[in-house]
Parts: structure tokens; C-alpha cells; sequence
């Protein structure tokens, strides 16, 4: 993996999709914006709760896109724009945000597919003229930014350690701990061409479900031994959550479609559903980003089980098992059966996976800390990577530029959200450096 890496920082990242390429992301963006604009899903979480009141007529659309769209342009252009431009690779920050507003925007339901197409090809035509733009300024700061690659990928291995610690405490944290270096290790000198952390992040997330299994059965069997109770909370949950699982139902074709367009895309391998997975699917390790986000998809599980099924709105990606499995795929043909199999599996199961939940509280809460660990990581991971592409592009310079205004953001109460603050100041940096370089007071990083 390091020599690829190293050819991708010496080469920079490339955005030259083909027109199967083209035509599947514009296809896909007015699929998910007419779904968007139905409310029957959006990609953002946050957004999700805000639809049942849309639903049932207690707000606006025009107040719900604003909702869409003050949770969702931070992410688009702080995190989606430059993860795309530095690693070649799009993702659903930069798809799927903004076809979530668009499709809620949009006044009619024939409206929506245009709006969500016409974003499609301004990004596939677009990224590439900008990324090729980039590329001849004299300072390079899109082929600095593969510099964020390896802490992205190594401490993003670290997130089940934390979210151990946090639930079950120092101890087996600590032991998760030894037990994810020691497979990294083993990994670095036995396999050096596989991701490292891949294995270590597998027996991390299993051990938190096993801890985490492990105490809510012994609960229960604690439970069933005292006297009995709880059912009358359990019908109310089942009762609260039918209304949406069966509107959910109504539209499984339209999900069978979306399911299968997201699983082509995803095997079209211009493509990454994550962070990690991004610079993963640059590098051609196909198999390790599906990997990383089969494992990222149980801290993500119940949260959009439950908001999908308590607003009657689904994701767009669903529980993103359709990510690794379309990576997968030896071809578009079987990615689009697969992918639909797969949404039809998830929709038809909701209910069934909403009353799990309610029974297993621990592993509930476990997601919670996945969750939580994740974004942990890559904050640390993507403030720290972009340090080092301030570095590469400009030496001391750059990383002034670049802190500071991560620094500025924090002190003026972050009106760039934090995760994608880091990298918006490094292509703010960037051109901020060549700005110094043609008024003659910048001379860029060389080697």
C-alpha cells in the first residue's frame, strides 16, 4: 500500500470518468433527488426526523430544505468537494447532500430527477476541469492533500478501541487495545500488501458486539428469573413503528431501484462510501474499503433503523451494506441485482430489526459509541492529515495558514462543521498560496 500511495502523492489524484461513469451518477443523483422530494429518503441522518412533520403536513417543504440544507453545506463543501479533488473518488457527501435538498426543494415531483441529474453531471464534468485547474497552479495543493491519506486509514482502525473503552471501560479497552496493534503488526510483516488496520478493525468491532451481546443476555436471563414486565413497552415501540415500516413497503420496487443503482455506482470504482474507504478504492484495494465499510455499517445500523422507521423515511444508501457488497461485484449487472436483493432484504426487515433493538439495549447503545469513536478518529485524523498537506505545500507557511484558520473556525463557534473544517482550510490554504506566489511574496515547496 505505500508504494501506491506514493505514486498517488508523486502522480496526484485523477477525475477522468468514463461515460457508463458519467451516465450512472447522473442517473443515480435524479433518482435519489425524486426519492428525496417523495420523502421516502435522504442520505443525512440529521435531516430524517425532520420529514415525518413534512409528511404529515405540520411544515413546509421550503422549511424542510432549509432544515436539508443548514445540517447538510458544510459537508458538501468542506468535506465532499476536497476528499473528491484529493483522492479522485467521489462520495456521498458531494452526490447525495445536495440531491437531499434539491429534491425537497424542488416544487414539483417532475422537477426533482432534473434538478438531482443536473447535479450529477456538474459534478462529473466539473471536477474534472477544476481538478485539472488545480493540478497547473504553482502550488499543487490537491496532490499535497494524498498527504491525509495514511492517518485517515491507520487511526480510522482505532475507532473499535475507543468505543470499548467508553462502554466497557479501561480494561478491555486496553486489551482491545494490544489485541488491534498486534494484529497490525502482524499484518504489516505477514501480509504487506493488505490494509493493515483491516484485520484489526474486524476483531475490534467483534469484540465490542460479543461484550456487548454477552451483557444483554446475561439481562435477560437476570430478567427472566424476577418477575415479569415490559411487555406493555414493547407493544407501544412495535405500535409507534408499523405506520412507517408499512409506508416503507408501499415503495419497495422504487427502493429495489435505488439499491441497485447505488451498488453500480459502488462497483464502478469511482466511488467510496467513507473517509477511509475513499483513498482505499484510489489505491485499487478493492476488497480492504469493503472491508472498512462493512464494519463502519454497525455503528450506523441502528440509528437509521430506528429514525427510518419513527419518520417513515429511509436512507439513501440504507444500512450502507450495499457499499462493500458493490465493491465486490466482478460486474455492474450483478451489482445491480445484488444491490436490489439487498435494499428489499433491509426494507422488508425493518420491523423485525426495530424489536431486536428494543430487546438488546447494550448493543444499541454500542452503535452509539461507534458512532461516536468514529468521528473521534477522523476529526483527529483529518486535522492531522491536513497539517501535513499544509506541510507539503507550503512548509511552515502552509500549516500557519491552514491551523489558523481551523483555529479561527473554533474561536468564531464553528460555522464550518468540525469535521470538514480541516480540510476546507487546506484548499482555502491552497489558493490563499498561490494568491502570495503571483503577487511575488511565496515561493512554493519544491520536492
Amino acid at each position: 500500500m505505500s508504494s501506491s500511495t506514493a505514486l498517488a502523492a508523486a502522480t496526484g489524484p485523477e477525475l477522468d470518468f468514463s461515460l457508463p461513469q458519467q451516465l450512472t451518477v447522473i442517473a443515480l443523483c435524479a433518482l435519489t433527488a425524486l426519492v428525496s422530494h417523495l420523502a421516502l429518503a435522504v442520505f443525512n441522518d440529521g435531516v430524517r426526523p425532520f420529514l415525518l412533520d413534512f409528511v404529515q403536513g405540520r411544515t413546509t417543504r421550503n422549511a424542510t430544505a432549509a432544515v436539508s440544507f443548514g445540517l447538510s453545506a458544510g459537508f458538501v463543501f468542506g468535506l465532499g468537494a476536497p476528499m473528491a479533488l484529493s483522492t479522485g473518488v467521489l462520495n456521498p457527501w458531494l452526490l447525495f447532500l445536495p440531491t437531499d435538498v434539491l429534491g425537497l426543494l424542488s416544487p414539483r415531483k417532475w422537477l426533482a430527477p432534473l434538478l438531482g441529474g443536473a447535479w450529477g453531471a456538474l459534478v462529473v464534468y466539473g471536477l474534472t476541469g477544476a481538478n485539472d485547474l488545480a493540478h497547473d497552479l504553482p502550488v499543487d495543493f490537491l496532490t499535497a492533500m494524498q498527504q491525509m491519506s495514511t492517518p485517515i486509514l491507520y487511526l480510522f482502525a482505532l475507532f473499535p478501541v475507543l468505543a470499548i473503552t467508553k462502554q466497557f471501560g479501561r480494561l478491555r479497552g486496553g486489551v482491545a487495545a494490544v489485541l488491534e496493534l498486534a494484529l497490525v503488526i502482524m499484518a504489516m510483516k505477514l501480509w504487506p500488501q493488505m490494509f493493515a488496520g483491516a484485520l484489526a478493525m474486524a476483531a475490534g468491532v467483534l469484540l465490542l458486539i460479543g461484550l456487548a451481546v454477552a451483557r444483554d443476555l446475561g439481562r435477560r436471563r437476570a430478567a427472566a428469573a424476577g418477575p415479569a414486565g415490559g411487555e406493555g413497552a414493547d407493544d407501544l415501540v412495535v405500535s409507534l413503528f408499523s405506520a412507517g415500516a408499512a409506508r416503507l413497503r408501499r415503495f419497495l420496487p422504487l427502493f429495489m431501484l435505488l439499491g441497485a443503482g447505488v451498488a453500480v455506482l459502488a462497483q464502478s470504482h469511482v466511488f467510496g462510501g467513507g473517509e477511509a474507504t475513499s483513498f482505499l478504492i484510489a489505491e485499487g484495494d478493492h476488497t480492504e474499503a469493503a472491508q472498512v465499510d462493512f464494519y463502519r455499517a454497525f455503528g450506523f445500523l441502528p440509528l437509521i433503523a430506528t429514525t427510518a422507521l419513527a419518520s417513515a423515511a429511509y436512507g439513501i444508501a440504507g444500512f450502507t451494506f450495499v457499499y462493500p457488497l458493490g465493491y465486490l461485484m466482478p460486474n455492474p449487472y450483478l451489482a445491480a441485482v445484488a444491490g436490489a436483493a439487498v435494499f428489499a432484504a433491509e426494507v422488508l426487515a425493518l420491523s423485525s430489526i426495530g424489536r431486536l433493538l428494543g430487546r438488546l439495549p447494550t448493543v444499541r447503545d454500542s452503535s452509539e459509541h461507534l458512532r461516536a469513536a468514529i468521528g473521534d478518529t477522523l476529526l483527529l485524523a483529518l486535522l492531522f492529515g491536513s497539517l501535513m498537506a499544509a506541510e507539503a505545500m507550503g512548509g511552515g507557511l502552509g500549516i500557519l495558514i491552514t491551523g489558523g484558520l481551523w483555529l479561527l473556525n473554533e474561536a468564531m463557534g464553528r460555522p464550518v462543521v468540525r469535521m470538514a473544517a480541516a480540510p476546507a482550510a487546506v484548499l482555502a490554504g491552497g489558493v490563499l498560496l498561490n494568491l502570495l506566489h503571483w503577487l511575488g511574496l511565496f515561493t512554493p515547496v519544491t520536492g
